[in-house]
């Protein structure tokens, strides 16, 4: 689901240390084709990067501005790229027919169009799925592949709610179908402390109701190639720096479905962050954040606060890239 950070406050200090004070960032929005369909997406250049850009893909219905909230503190490390991909956000509709090895494509032409060899590449949910598969098939774009609420296999009480769902679209029924999402997406407020419970629960139900037409209709579009394509492929994944995280609540991509995703990654570290669920980077921006930054840059990430301890449920991690002294330079999208 949607979740648009502008919407909420975040007066965490977790990290605001290491935020180094830069010059203004630029942003763009720009626009391309891939195989006849239009997509967007938003690029805020780091002045001073040091590390490779970071981009962004979201779950389903989080479109390109739906990570505004975390530029400042992700672009002082290096350049963030958010997008919506064919079929998503502003994006073009797309056919069912058309699943992750499309969109998977549709990253690596991206790639090429801002004229990045290499990427760090963080998938949320369906975004993790996506980039899981462009990991199987372009590993040579990517200096790490991070994951965030990230499952296997799609949960089965999920995939049995789809034909449900879809009925509900269908016949406008936005209330029940919005009460059920959130009540799924959201873990109960019984299995523990989650920040922010209550204003992203409210905040989720808002957005689902707000949605236009043409938002629904992707969004049953969406179901259809949930329920057609492969959601995961057993094809090889390259041995690069892997982190698998999620809330320690997570009732949607539970930790145990984590730790299966970094188990099929050579050497992948997984953890959970507290206090959070499967909304950790609304309900947890700063931490969420950090923890992105501190993989992305090749910085400790054991024993932070706001963790649980690190495991690595695959083989022996492989080595991080090798770096200069001092910060690493690193290419930038070329300019347009």
């Amino acid at each position: 689901m949607r979740t648009d950070t502008a919407a909420l406050q975040d007066t965490s200090a977790a990290g605001s240390d290491r935020v180094p004070r830069e010059r203004e960032n630029r942003a763009e929005e720009l626009t391309f084709r891939f195989e006849g369909f239009t997509y967007h997406c938003r690029v805020v250049h780091c002045a001073d990067p040091r590390t490779e850009p970071m981009v962004l893909l979201g779950g389903s219905s989080q479109n390109r501005h739906a990570w505004l909230r975390h530029e400042k503190w992700l672009v002082p490390f290096g350049t963030m790229i958010t997008v919506d991909l064919p079929g998503y956000g502003a994006a073009d509709f797309l056919p069912a027919r058309y699943g992750m090895d499309f969109l998977a494509a549709a990253v690596r032409q991206l790639l090429i169009e801002l004229g990045l060899p290499t990427v760090n590449l963080i998938g949320s949910c369906f975004g993790g799925a996506i980039a899981l598969r462009f990991a199987q098939h372009y590993p040579a774009h990517l200096a790490r592949l991070g994951f965030v609420g990230m499952t296997k296999t799609i949960p089965e009480d999920y995939a049995a709610a789809v034909p449900r769902w879809t009925g509900m679209l269908e016949r406008g029924d936005r209330s029940g179908i919005a009460t059920e999402l959130v009540e799924r997406f959201m873990s109960p407020a019984s299995i523990g402390r989650v920040r922010k419970h209550q204003v992203v629960s409210r905040l989720l139900y808002g957005q689902f109701m707000g949605q236009s037409e043409e938002d629904l209709r992707k969004s049953v579009e969406h179901n259809a190639r949930l329920m057609s394509h492969e959601w995961y492929r057993a094809e090889p994944v390259p041995a690069l720096p892997s982190l698998v995280f999620t809330g320690e609540y997570d009732s949607l991509c539970t930790p145990a479905m984590g730790r299966e995703v970094a188990a099929l990654v050579p050497g992948a570290r997984f953890t959970t962050v507290k206090e959070a669920d499967h909304l950790v980077p609304v309900e947890r921006m700063a931490e969420f954040s950090d923890l992105v930054t501190r993989f992305c840059t090749d910085q400790p990430i054991t024993g932070l606060p706001y963790c649980n301890p690190v495991e690595t449920p695959g083989a022996a991690a492989p080595q991080a890239p090798q770096q200069a002294a001092g910060r690493t330079a690193v290419p930038e999208p070329a300019l347009r």
